[in-house]
Order: structure tokens, then sequence, then C-alpha cells
């Protein structure tokens, strides 16, 4: 990313991941509008792979990340020492996002020379929400978009299975205790892309 921006280091590259609220990764995607493009911006927490806050908009400015932010910050009230992992984007590098995640003593980690891989849970993420929750068809309008992925985002938290936690929920991992420490990997086990249970409550709520 070409900006004046200050650009951080990657924290998260060697980190052991234990637990919940130790690191957040940030990205933005497109969703595609009759009118256009409006913008999701999410927040997944890396350990437990719930996405704990969002925010669409018309525009990619900083706004948006922002808004997703607060909603993170608001709904899982992490404590100081989180680290916040994201691209380069001139939104993330901003004065003004910098300083709210300073705020809160968050910690700032980005991506370096392998910009897609450092940041791989995010784009899957987005990658999940477009191919399992039909978020990369076209709406009619953002409030169209906004309503498909609220949808989308609840049943990604609250019905998806995860493969990386031992075949439990995202909203399972903070309340069982199995799942307090490092997270079990059964990479010889393939899930199942979509829950016909999922699709046909996501298509009603639409």
């Amino acid at each position: 990313s070409y900006h004046r921006f200050h650009k951080y280091g990657n924290l998260v590259k060697d980190m052991e991941i234990t637990a919940p609220n130790q690191v957040w990764v940030a990205d933005i995607t497109y969703i595609r509008t009759v009118k256009g493009f409006c913008y999701l911006a999410l927040i997944t927490d890396l350990f437990s792979r719930k996405i704990v806050g969002y925010n669409i908009s018309d525009t990619l400015e900083l706004t948006g990340c922002l808004g997703a932010f607060k909603r993170a910050q608001k709904t899982a009230r992490p404590a100081a020492g989180l680290v916040h992992h994201s691209d380069r984007g001139i939104q993330y590098c901003s004065n003004q996002y910098v300083d709210e995640l300073k705020k809160h003593k968050v910690r700032i980690s980005m991506t370096e020379e392998n910009h897609c891989y450092e940041n791989a849970v995010a784009e899957r993420v987005n990658g999940i929400l477009k191919d399992e929750f039909y978020l990369d068809q076209c709406f009619f309008d953002t409030e169209k978009a906004k309503l498909a992925t609220k949808s989308g985002i609840e049943l990604y938290n609250n019905k998806r299975l995860h493969l990386s936690l031992g075949y439990y929920t995202r909203c399972n991992i903070k309340t069982d205790q199995n799942h307090s420490g490092i997270m079990p990997m059964n990479r010889n086990v393939k899930a199942n892309r979509v829950n016909e249970d999922w699709t046909v409550t996501f298509l009603q709520s639409v």
C-alpha cells in the first residue's frame, strides 16, 4: 500500500494463539449491489474464528472500519494487550484508526511481504461468507446487503461447525472448558461445505 502513514510490523506470524481476544484480524471485502459496490469491514477473533465486529458502508472511507472495531469492542470487551492484525491499507494505517486502537491499549500488527498469506484467516472468512452464505450475489441495494450480511454472520457464528475448533461453533468456544487452551487440529477430516439447515434458514430470512 502506497500512502504516507506509518506501517507496523507483523507481531503474529510466530505467535502461539491460545485463547479468545488474544488476536483479532481485520479486513475489508466488497459486496455487489445493483447500484455498484458496498463494503463490508470485518473483525474476526483469530482463536475462535468468531466474527466479533462488522460494518457495511457505501464507501471505502474510514467510517466502516472504525464502526467494525467499535462494535467488536462493545461485543467482546477484550482486556488490554489485544493484538489487532490487518493489511497495510490506508484505513488501518490512518491516524484516526491507529489512535482508536491505542486508546483501547491494543497492540498493532500488520502484514509485511506476503500480504495475503499473512492475513489468511481474514481472507478465508471473507470467502466463507460469500461461498457458503451467499454474500457473493448481487443485492438490490445496500439495505438488502445489510440484512443478508446480518443473517449470514449470525449463522456463521452460531451454526457453522469449524474443523480447527473440533467441530464446535464459534460461540461455544468461550464457554467450553475444553477449549481454553490451544485449538485442536484434525486436518485429515474434511468438513461439509454447506449444511442444508442453515441454507434454508438463511434464504427464509433474506
